[in-house]
């Protein structure tokens, strides 16, 4: 095949960056986590990582392969910012959280954070919370993972046009991805993930901040680019989703079946936050590295307002690629929205820089899955493995298992990113960033609400009907959101016909509100005697 001959010629020096970057990585995370002798260690890494650099891991962490082609494929399908309202939630649950929840965990001294509902209720919350994360984080970092496949998707297409896409393709790419982060993640612990988030972080805000001179360069600059959208005053920012022509109910119905307004980004997206980063071990993990809670706080509420511009830039790139495909001698590819930006950089970007910005891409996947791994690790090993399978293992038994852990974990993401790619197969319409997050927003809510009970309260909330109040949030999402779950169930046939689909931001408020009102008006009875938030 010549074509394929001479894609692979060009392409070598490409895969000569990625191969650097690929054993860089390794080679940084290995190293970081040298001495991680105890769980805590594993775990926290002592409590001496940097501000900076816990900031640096937060935007990695949350700019996730999801973010990096996901948001993109919004904007190109959109033309416009809306879905970057949303990091207005994200800046408000930030500050809440800081001073909420950053103190107690603290000064509870928790490896993972559902040991504070230990401390606050008793076992049958702390399971089932933690049972929860475990199960909705595998789930969520593993579609992410999708992403890993497509870009080997879109060089497949490259090298042999006309062959057909099979679950095969997105399975290797998956697969690659997961591996070589599982086994930097085994060996360093936290100490490994901070680190390389750092470096991962720095190479994906270099690459979008690339991509978008690269586009609007070719599009002629500013002011051409300007022209090229019909005037600056045609980009739409705001979507407030109230249509005053239409009767009270029906404008409120579709107001919450539009994920992307301003009431979504001011509401919906704060208690999604608040879950996100405040309830998920994933996230919180991280911010507790930190030496004390004020410098905990700092990179947390620093990482929100860093949300906005980086929303912002990766929107950006998407609108630059449909002006792009636009132009003269252009065309917009026919391909799934999801693999826009792919396509861009495999196709039009020059040798050894589409390695970078590939690199780029890997970058943001490493991250995320870096951090949910250890999370994971972290959460079964002290909330399971110790206290039930193994009580009195010792700290290098702990560890053992942590990493064993690690590496079952990394198993599951491959298997839930390849039914991922599956479903998008069935569907190429269907875009990640949906996908992905409202997974979490199915269970999350009730983690939030029985989070804020036992932060908000000293005595309300029982052990045993937490669980029953946590399991109905999480029903009561799927009916009241009229979930459809494809090729499983569409719970909207069991509402009437006059209850609004209700988009994914909203969420987890529902599932909090109804989580935090079962449960408030019992008394609680576990948890250790005499604590108290203070």
């Amino acid at each position: 095949m010549p074509l394929a001959k001479d894609f692979l010629n060009g392409f070598g020096v490409d895969a000569l960056v990625i191969l650097v970057y690929f054993t860089g990585i390794c080679a940084i995370g290995i190293r970081a986590g040298r001495g991680s002798a105890s769980l805590k260690e594993f775990a926290l890494g002592g409590r001496s990582i940097p501000w900076w650099a816990v900031l640096a891991s937060i935007i990695a962490a949350e700019t996730s392969a999801a973010t990096f082609l996901g948001a993109p494929a919004e904007g190109f399908k959109t033309r416009a910012f809306f879905y970057g309202q949303l990091a207005i939630g994200t800046v408000i649950a930030r500050v809440l959280i800081a001073f909420t929840f950053i103190g107690p965990y603290y000064r509870c001294g928790v490896s993972s954070i559902y040991e504070f509902l230990m401390v606050r209720f008793g076992p049958c919350t702390k399971n089932a919370a933690s049972g929860i994360f475990l199960f909705t984080r595998i789930l969520g970092i593993g579609v992410r993972l999708y992403l890993g496949g497509l870009i080997m998707v879109v060089l497949w297409r490259h090298i042999f046009p006309g062959s057909p896409v099979t679950l095969g393709n997105y399975f290797w790419g998956i697969l690659f991805v997961t591996l070589i982060t599982t086994v930097y993640t085994m060996v360093g612990g936290i100490k490994a993930v901070v680190w390389t988030d750092f470096i991962q972080a720095s190479m994906m805000l270099g690459a979008v901040g690339f991509v978008l001179w690269f586009l609007i360069h070719h599009l002629g600059g500013i002011q051409a680019t300007g022209r090229a959208m019909g005037g600056w005053n045609q980009l739409h920012w705001i979507q407030i989703g109230w249509n005053p022509s239409l009767p009270f109910g029906q404008a409120l119905a579709a107001m919450l079946s539009e994920p992307y307004t301003i009431f979504a980004a001011v509401i919906g997206s704060t208690f999604f936050t608040m879950a996100t980063h405040g309830t998920d071990q994933d996230m919180v993990q991280r911010l507790l590295t930190a030496p004390n809670p004020q410098k905990s706080r700092l990179s947390l509420i620093l990482s929100g307002l860093a949300d906005i511009p980086i929303a912002l830039a990766f929107l950006g790139v998407g609108i630059l690629l449909f002006l792009y495909y636009k132009g003269p001698g252009g065309g917009v590819p026919d391909i799934p929205d999801n693999e826009i930006f792919a396509h861009f950089i495999v196709h039009d970007l020059p040798t050894g820089l589409r390695g970078l910005i590939i690199a780029g891409v890997f970058a943001t996947m490493m991250g995320s899955t870096s951090a949910a791994l250890n999370a994971l690790a972290t959460s079964f090993t002290s909330d399971f493995y110790l206290p039930y399978i193994n009580p009195g293992a010792d700290e290098r038994a702990a560890v053992r298992a942590a990493r064993i852990a690690t590496l079952i974990f990394g198993l599951l993401m491959v298997l839930v990113g390849t039914a991922a790619a599956y479903s998008v197969l069935r569907d190429p319409r269907l875009t990640i960033i949906p996908l992905a997050i409202g997974v979490l927003g199915y269970t999350y809510g009730a983690l939030l609400g029985v989070f804020l009970l036992g932060m908000l309260t000293s005595s309300r909330g029982s052990d045993r009907m937490n669980v029953p109040a946590m399991c109905a949030g999480v029903i009561a999402v799927f009916f009241l959101g009229k979930v459809h779950l494809p090729g499983l169930i569409d719970f909207g046939r069991w509402m009437p016909s006059w209850w609004p689909v209700i988009a994914w931001p909203w969420y987890v408020l529902i599932g909090c509100l109804v989580t935090f009102c079962l449960a408030v008006p019992f008394h609680s009875s576990g948890g250790v005697k005499g604590f108290r938030i203070k």
